[in-house]
């Protein structure tokens, strides 16, 4: 279909151009850099529309991008020719409690399966920040804070829906087109549009323990030789994040709790902290769908992001020092710096045995790096890059005795391999994200793309005969 008359006769969707007064909103993304000006915004109402746009781009040689919470920071979500949407029309979640399923449409963020879920007593294994898309998030793998309990995102995905570049509208399950469903859990967005995941979901108590504890930059070397001890006997169901910023009275750490339990059981059991007298307490016993809404003010829309991942094996306190430093150093009037290092138990992900997902499991925990900006302009782009750059090379030279020279990082994470690129172009960064499944990936990017039109997010090189 290389007419967009056609197109407009034959979609049921919506087709938002530049001459729409709505058009600035549709090409919106959380980060400001990531948006492009797209030639056409299609916000479907069905899968059949989903092939629908993908058949004009492709016939039409155009840029071709899936929208879904639009976190991207490389701008992997936008287009400069036809971005798919399913935010607007795409958007429902069906609760199975029989059968313990959830039914999330490709356009849901995963507020909307939080709330869905625990009306009827459920959760399913979602991110961290409650307006993340469940798309991009699922099929790059998918930390969360019930990983320890359930696995990753992926590990609970038993089937999806999926419209591929030649415009077919697949399912992809362990059953049928068992190539697609391996290389979507943890392939990205390398083999089509997900236009419906089905989960398992898992009973789940109404409130949990959950919250911040604040501690002055001097309190670093305790905090973290104390983590460092309770993390050799982390349970399933707890979990910390701890996130080093400037705040506006100097550098502080902002300790995150989770204990999927009461809160007399949460204190008891991070005593090894309360213990340490934190500078502020606001952790309590919250509703869990505002679990993952705790982060949500340290990352708002509107500015511009950068983010880069790397993996940990053991960190010590004058590592984290030093990054701490780089921080505050980088922190101005104009860029923020932070960096968050995540403490799940990796028992049950790491319990899935290798080869059987695209997503390459770690015995590692993931840090975040990130610089965020008021101003879009190159000139802050090349500092955002910078400033993650330098907490990238302090900690991966910290654990190359650990994990070597390619600490590449979790791919949702890292940015690395999904610069600015044009169409058929690949990185080798996939290689290494991908590992010893790469090849395998290159035979199934051949069978259902190839000719590379899904080319973002660590573009895998079709195999060749």
């Amino acid at each position: 279909m290389s007419d967009f008359s056609s197109l407009q006769a034959a979609f049921k969707g919506d087709l938002v151009t530049p001459e729409h007064a709505n058009y600035n909103e549709a090409i919106s993304r959380w980060a400001i850099n990531a948006q492009k000006k797209a030639q056409i915004v299609a916000f479907p109402k069905d899968p059949e529309d989903v092939s629908l746009a993908i058949n004009y781009a492709r016939d039409n040689k155009l840029p071709f991008a899936i929208k879904g919470g639009g976190h991207s920071t490389a701008g992997n979500s936008s287009s400069t020719g036809v971005s798919v949407d399913q935010s607007r029309y795409m958007k429902n979640v069906e609760i199975d409690s029989e059968k313990q399923l959830g039914y999330v449409d490709g356009g849901c963020l995963w507020a909307d399966v939080d709330k869905a879920a625990i009306e009827k007593g459920f959760a399913a294994v979602g991110g961290t920040v409650n307006h993340t898309g469940v798309a991009g998030l699922t099929v790059g793998g998918g930390y969360g804070w019930l990983s320890g309990l359930h696995g990753l995102v992926i590990d609970n995905l038993v089937q999806a829906t999926v419209v591929v570049a030649s415009g077919q509208v697949l399912t992809a399950s362990a059953s049928e087109n068992s190539d697609l469903f391996f290389g979507i859990r943890g392939g990205g967005s390398n083999f089509g549009v997900v236009t419906q995941f089905i989960f398992k979901i898992h009973p789940q108590r109404r409130k949990v323990f959950a919250g911040p504890l604040i501690w002055p930059a001097d309190r670093l070397e305790e905090v973290i030789e104390a983590t460092n001890k309770w993390q050799v006997t982390q349970k399933f169901n707890e979990g910390i994040m701890h996130n080093f910023s400037k705040g506006p009275n100097g550098p502080v750490i902002k300790t995150i709790l989770f204990y999927n339990g009461s809160e007399a059981e949460g204190r008891e059991n991070f005593k090894f902290l309360f213990d340490l007298k934190p500078a502020m307490d606001y952790s309590g016993e919250i509703p869990y769908e505002n679990v993952n809404t705790i982060i949500n003010p340290a990352v708002p829309h509107g500015r511009c992001w950068i983010f880069k991942g790397a993996f940990y094996s053991k960190l010590e306190a004058a590592t984290l020092k030093k990054m701490f430093e780089h921080t505050a150093a980088t922190t101005t009037g104009e860029h923020e710096t932070m960096f968050i290092v995540e403490y799940y138990s990796l028992t049950k992900m790491l319990s899935v045995p290798a080869g059987e997902t695209a997503f390459v499991r770690k015995d590692a925990g993931n840090v975040v790096l990130v610089n965020s900006w008021k101003t879009d302009t190159p000139e802050n782009n090349v500092i955002g890059r910078a400033n993650t750059k330098g907490l990238s090379d302090i900690i991966v030279e910290s654990q190359r005795v650990y994990l070597g020279d390619k600490n590449q990082g979790y791919g949702n994470y890292d940015q690395d391999g999904t610069e600015e690129k044009n169409i058929g172009t690949v990185k080798s960064s996939a290689e290494n994200l991908f590992g010893d499944n790469y090849p395998r990936l290159q035979q199934i990017k051949a069978k259902y793309d190839p000719h590379s039109f899904f080319y973002n997010w660590f573009a895998i090189q079709p195999a060749t005969v």
